[in-house]
């Protein structure tokens, strides 16, 4: 048993881990995959050479460099991830009902921020979901069920683009800053124990680490979306709302095409 260790500088989520193991899944010299998001490392462990896994990773153009192999390896004991994959559900269960909750007060309350953020919510939902769902399943299943989520999330975020762009050349009302202060204070929330509980797991496990990094990012976007209720309030204005609601519109859409990747 040979262990390559490859350093990806464009691996910083569970999409590009879902990229890699869907891309490295049919060959059969590769016996398990070993991620480390936060450092940007991927062992594999693998019997012959690493030249076909080497080209297979460039083909995905996520910045990869071997860094070295080693020969005569053991291979590491799969680990119990039984309690790992019920906190995933919960996290999964708290993204999927705020994107409700966000979705519809979002429209209610005219905040284009909301309803981005709720989209994002779903985003992670789909991720969470993918890696849940797709455990054994064939290949060709996986990347058909990419697909479909990848490109359902993004029609989501081109109407959001859309709606973006009419209500700033229209004359649309002002969007009501209590809700979005509101809502996204109890998102941010969902996602602190999201966090909380990632933690409490104390896992090393890499699609523990990847989504505690994904959650971490939703508190970060959770913040934006309350400081532009805050500045609508102030400035009695919708360009902010309008403003967050195209940043995080963006990310949802480069969501959606890492997913899409997964399906190739």
């Amino acid at each position: 048993m040979k262990k390559s260790t490859f350093h990806i500088s464009k691996m910083d989520c569970p999409s590009e881990e879902q990229m890699i193991r869907m891309k490295l899944e049919p060959y059969k010299e590769v016996k398990q995959l070993s991620f480390d998001i936060p450092n940007r490392k991927l062992e594999v462990y693998h019997t012959g050479e690493v030249d076909n896994i080497y080209q297979a990773l460039s083909e995905l153009k996520l910045n990869d460099r071997l860094e070295n192999t080693e020969d005569e390896v053991e291979l590491p004991l799969a680990s119990d991830d039984s309690h790992q994959r019920k906190i995933l559900w919960w996290v999964l269960g708290i993204n999927f009902g705020f994107f409700v909750i966000e979705m519809t007060t979002g429209w209610i309350s005219r905040s284009m921020g909301l309803v981005a953020d709720s989209l994002d919510m779903l985003a992670d939902s789909i991720v969470y979901g993918l890696s849940l769902f797709a455990v054994g399943a064939a290949i060709s299943r996986k990347k058909k069920v990419a697909k479909i989520s990848g490109y359902f999330q993004m029609g989501l975020a081109l109407l959001g683009f859309s709606e973006v762009l009419r209500r700033f050349f229209s004359e649309s009302e002002t969007p009501l800053f209590q809700w979005m202060i509101i809502i996204s204070a109890l998102a941010l929330i969902g996602n602190l124990v999201s966090l909380w509980l990632i933690n409490k797991a104390k896992s090393e496990e890499a699609h523990m680490q990847a989504s505690a990094i994904f959650t971490s990012n939703d508190i970060i976007v959770n913040g934006g979306v309350m400081l532009a209720g805050m500045l609508v309030y102030w400035l009695d204005s919708k360009w902010p709302d309008l403003a967050i609601g195209g940043i995080v519109f963006a990310l949802v859409m480069r969501g959606a095409i890492r997913i899409l990747k997964l399906a190739k």
